[in-house]
């Protein structure tokens, strides 16, 4: 009897925990320049989306899958999450410890920073070339590759709803926003 009994208790504590967790990740979705739920997801068409499909622990840290398809054909999946410094990163379960970070959302108008930090050729610095309330633009250059140093491409990301983008339909947290 006092075997069964103490993981009863357990229980409703672990499901207290996870709706307070959740309801903390909702509220903030709105206030997030990358809101991450299961169901979130930026479609063009049936051909062209991505969506946040499931999580994954990677070093101990909670990643949100994002699954894209391309062209209708091609499929990425991402894991990403946003740390304890409001930087969102990227891993890869095949290479656990390995961190990318592909934003600082605290980050400062031209402040700069390095994506692996390791000086590789596939370390893009970035710049923050934009900064509102509302949005944010990084600018990503490979300056440690000799062919595409200089090449730059931009990422944006709007307040409350993510990627920015030419996007038909776009689903947060239940909600369809676009």
């Amino acid at each position: 009897m006092k075997k069964t009994f103490l993981p009863l208790l357990v229980f409703p504590l672990l499901l207290v925990s996870c709706t307070m967790q959740d309801k903390n990740q909702n509220k903030n979705a709105s206030a997030s320049f990358m809101p991450m739920q299961i169901g979130n997801y930026w479609k063009v068409d049936a051909q062209n989306y991505t969506e946040i499909k499931d999580t994954l622990r990677i070093g101990g840290n909670l990643y949100y899958e994002f699954y894209s398809i391309i062209g209708g054909d091609a499929v990425s999946k991402v894991f990403l999450r946003i740390d304890e410094n409001k930087q969102l990163v990227e891993s890869w379960p095949s290479s656990e410890g390995k961190v990318y970070v592909r934003a600082q959302f605290d980050g400062k108008l031209n402040d700069s920073f390095f994506t692996l930090n390791d000086k590789t050729t596939n370390d893009y610095k970035v710049t923050i070339v934009e900064k509102s309330d509302r949005k944010m633009t990084f600018s990503f250059d490979m300056i440690y590759h000799d062919n595409l140093k200089g090449q730059t491409h931009q990422e944006t990301y709007i307040k409350g709803q993510g990627f920015d983008g030419n996007w038909n339909e776009i689903k947060i947290d239940g909600k369809i926003i676009k």
